[in-house]
């Protein structure tokens, strides 16, 4: 049995440039990356590849120092080309000049009826060794899941409610065998629940709403209510001790292959969008891919900033860079680095701004799509409190004063004001409306670890 959650705290931004629902075929990238960087928790990656090495899909590029059992695998087959290194030698990503038709390592295959008669070491074995296991965040802290951890429940977040978010319908249409067999292998690692948390629309894809084994929640609400945050704390609330698993759908799919094909296949549906983007679209692709093919010959000009990922917790990776490991979005915006005169307060028919006095046109016209630019109309200044954080974070927890007990580095203060229950997703929404233009999402993340490593 699901929940129906209806969330009345938060703020949807209509920007102009989603994507058309159509998936174009086009040649694929020659390069794609795996990053380091993409994964939270990590102590120190050492690589396991050298350039030149020949490397098909699933074989292994580098393992953590400290997790050496978690494994991080080629997304394409091909030839290394660079193992790039930062300050102190820090592994900064591998570069793969990938093959015209990618081959693939083999993991044994199981059939319906074979996957359902596994144990949990049998499936967290296969998991590791072909690498899917990364694909599982746990929380607190959101980091790689912990092998040795048995989460008390485990939440797939089957919607996106950030800007410019893709359609899942497009995304995973015809998977819902894999998505399936996903979930099943996924009941044995958790002595609770896998919930599958959807949108309370009657658009619901039948991939999530037919799904047996799971308990299929609906949400309705503004964003931020598909960010699985905010979702486990309305169903199981996270305290101190406990440890719960989340995975995005695409990780719960190719967990159905992998068990069903016996391959780590990485292929993917991304979504180029924006409203510098001439034909904003969806194109097949892999997991790392070089975003520059997509893009050329598509833009309406040139001075824009390239976001792997959504543009309130995406990366800029600029037009040569490469999709994010968990991005299933390219956003392209226009670059605003331009001073504006009083622009922290300057009202604007343009502006979209959760301030009705700077935003009022967008309160007026809500659902008219809008450009918005990367400038942030101000800069840093002493930290106001408005409680405007509040109306934007559908939880029972006080943003303001967390983020306060974080500056102070007081650990009992941030325990008690409920930072066991966020990452930078959640409330990264209180970036975009401060009026103080403070970095929410790393002053957040500085917090979580100071309590994770005390």
């Amino acid at each position: 049995m699901g929940k129906f959650i209806r969330l009345k705290k938060g703020f949807t931004i209509n920007l102009k440039g989603k994507a058309a629902p159509k998936v174009v075929e086009t040649d694929q990238p020659e390069t794609f990356v795996i990053k380091p960087t993409d994964f939270y928790g990590l102590y120190m990656p050492k690589p396991v590849v050298e350039v030149g090495d020949t490397v098909k899909a699933g074989t292994p590029l580098f393992h953590d120092k400290k997790f050496e059992n978690i494994v991080f695998t080629a997304p394409v087959s091909g030839e290394v080309v660079e193992v790039k290194r930062g300050e102190k030698r820090k592994l900064l990503e591998i570069k793969i000049l990938a093959d015209k038709n990618v081959e693939f390592e083999s993991f044994k295959k199981y059939s319906v009826s074979e996957v359902n008669n596994l144990g949990a070491p049998e499936i967290k074995d296969q998991l590791l060794k072909s690498g899917v296991w990364t694909s599982l965040v746990q929380r607190p802290f959101g980091v790689i899941a912990d092998p040795a951890a048995t989460p008390k429940a485990i939440h797939i977040s089957a919607f996106d409610t950030h800007p410019l978010a893709p359609d899942y319908g497009v995304l995973f249409k015809g998977q819902d065998q894999y998505f399936q067999v996903g979930v099943e292998v996924l009941k044995k690692l958790t002595p609770g629940v896998v919930h599958v948390n959807t949108h309370a629309s009657s658009e619901i894809s039948t991939v999530f709403s037919q799904v047996k084994g799971a308990d299929v929640n609906k949400f309705s609400g503004q964003h931020p209510a598909g960010c699985v945050g905010v979702q486990i704390h309305h169903i199981d609330p996270i305290n101190k001790g406990d440890v719960v698993w989340t995975i995005n759908p695409f990780g719960v799919i190719q967990i159905g292959k992998l068990f069903l094909n016996g391959v780590y296949d990485t292929s993917r549906i991304v979504a180029l969008v924006g409203s510098e983007v001439k034909n904003p679209q969806y194109y097949k692709t892999f997991t790392g891919a070089s975003v520059k093919k997509f893009m050329d010959g598509n833009l309406n000009q040139d001075h824009v900033r390239v976001i792997s990922g959504n543009p309130l917790t995406g990366t800029s990776i600029g037009k040569d860079g490469h999709l994010g490991f968990f991005d299933h979005q390219i956003s392209v915006l226009p670059e605003g680095d331009y001073y504006e005169f009083v622009g922290w307060i300057a009202p604007s028919a343009k502006k979209i701004s959760f301030h009705r006095a700077i935003g009022l046109f967008s309160f007026l016209s809500p659902g008219k799509e809008r450009v918005a630019d990367t400038n942030t109309h101000g800069e840093p200044r002493a930290f106001v409190q408005s409680g405007v954080f509040e109306q934007v974070t559908p939880m029972d927890i006080l943003p303001t004063h967390l983020l306060k007990s974080i500056l102070a580095e007081d650990i009992d203060e941030m325990e008690a004001l409920g930072i066991y229950e966020v990452i930078e997703e959640d409330l990264a929404l209180c970036e975009f409306v401060d009026v103080s233009k403070h970095k929410v999402q790393e002053i957040l993340r500085e917090g979580l670890d100071l309590v994770q490593h005390s």
